[in-house]
């Protein structure tokens, strides 16, 4: 096999990896990107949050409305008590509702208009580090570099390599989605004029509701517990769909674009996130429940964090140190635990029906929900956000 150098090699094109590419590049570094799939490439999680906009811009990303529909608020219902409430979002940021291999696509296209170099359809097998150089072994070739940056996802192969991965239980257990096209009831007008992402309520879990440009529908079931079911994959998504007046009504019409999907949800934290010539962003440094849209927000953010480091390691001839991310790894784990703490307070204490349901009753307590679900998680201003803080911390590994 024949060797090919860079700078830095990028694990995954998703939005975390191409945010580091994309920074580097701008930096002047050598940067080549390893994607085991080929974009375009189907991926769920197609809502994003304000917050992240300005790391968007930062890229020279800038989303059409005409093919991203932006997304307004948040809105959670529950039919069985008649109550809903809604959280507007786009008050400091525009955030949209993305396809994501539209949206992913475009992002990995940017970094190479930048410079980084894309690797498609070629998977990591191996990953060794010294003190000197990372050597990183594909099915097609053997790289070597300077640094290493794991944006594989859920996958985590530096996490799994290190054995660093520690399950987070008693949140989402797994999730039943599709598509769907033509909704053109006149239910749907609201949604598509807002463009805001609901969450339905259910005994078993949540529904999320992401409307898409073209009139096009994202829904999936996600299971909080899956004993005692008596239905199972698509005859459990179909009953809940059919049991729902307002998803009935959504749909009227609608066409499903594919079969029901299905996909573990289960959360986890990567306790090895950097260390010597690595660091992990995004998922590979570790997956949240999906109920409030942070996974694109944190994949951006700690992907910032990570290439604007690692420029600093390189200017001053630091890349080596297996401490180079320890400081900004604390914002990294603010964010995460936050997000974390409140879903974990979605499942297991009600906090939709004890806070959200009664926050138009304070408009403080209201304002402070509607910065979170935006994504202001680093202001340092937010009193429900240290209320979480303060009433449970998780060790999240290195940096808590």
């Amino acid at each position: 096999m024949s060797r090919f150098r860079t700078d830095v090699i990028v694990i995954g094109s998703g939005p975390a990896g191409s945010t580091a590419a994309t920074l580097l590049a701008q930096y002047g570094h050598g940067v080549t990107i390893v994607e085991r799939a080929t974009h375009p490439r189907f991926h769920i999680g197609e809502s994003l949050l304000p917050m992240g906009a300005p790391v968007l811009e930062r890229l020279g990303i800038h989303l059409d409305d005409s093919d991203y529909l932006p997304k307004s608020g948040a809105e959670f219902i529950d039919e069985r008590s008649g109550q809903r409430c809604r959280f507007p979002l786009a008050v400091q940021f525009q955030a949209h509702q993305v396809e994501r291999a539209k949206f992913d696509q475009l992002m990995v296209e940017n970094a190479i208009d930048k410079g980084a170099r894309l690797r498609q359809g070629e998977t990591v097998r191996s990953v060794s580090i010294d003190q000197q150089q990372v050597t990183v072994v594909t099915d097609k070739e053997i790289l070597t570099a300077r640094y290493l940056i794991d944006a594989s996802g859920r996958s985590s192969f530096m996490g799994r390599m290190s054995q660093g991965i520690s399950r987070i239980d008693n949140l989402g257990q797994f999730s039943l989605y599709t598509h769907y096209s033509n909704v053109n009831a006149e239910a749907a007008e609201a949604l598509y004029e807002t463009g805001d992402v609901q969450i339905l309520m259910l005994d078993i879990g949540w529904f999320w509701i992401i409307p898409l440009s073209g009139r096009r529908l994202s829904l999936g079931l996600v299971v909080k517990d899956k004993e005692g079911l008596a239905l199972r994959g698509a005859a459990l998504f179909r009953h809940y769909v059919d049991a729902s007046p307002l998803l009935s009504e959504l749909l009227m019409g609608a066409e499903q674009e594919s079969d029901i999907c299905s996909e573990a949800d289960f959360s986890f934290c990567n306790e090895c996130r950097f260390g010597e010539r690595y660091a992990c962003c995004g998922d590979a440094a570790g997956f949240l429940d999906p109920v409030f849209s942070s996974g694109v927000l944190i994949a951006v953010t700690s992907a910032e964090r990570v290439a604007d480091r690692l420029h600093v390691g390189f200017t001053e001839g630091r890349e080596a140190d297996a401490e180079l991310h320890a400081e900004d790894d604390q914002d990294y784990v603010l964010g995460f635990q936050s997000m974390l703490l409140l879903v974990e307070r979605f499942y297991r204490s009600n906090l939709v029906q004890n806070l959200f349901f009664e926050s138009a009753r304070d408009d403080s307590i209201k304002e402070q929900i509607a910065g979170l679900l935006a994504g202001d998680l680093w202001s340092g201003k937010n009193a429900f956000q240290q209320q979480l803080l303060n009433s449970r911390r998780y060790s999240t590994g290195r940096g808590t």
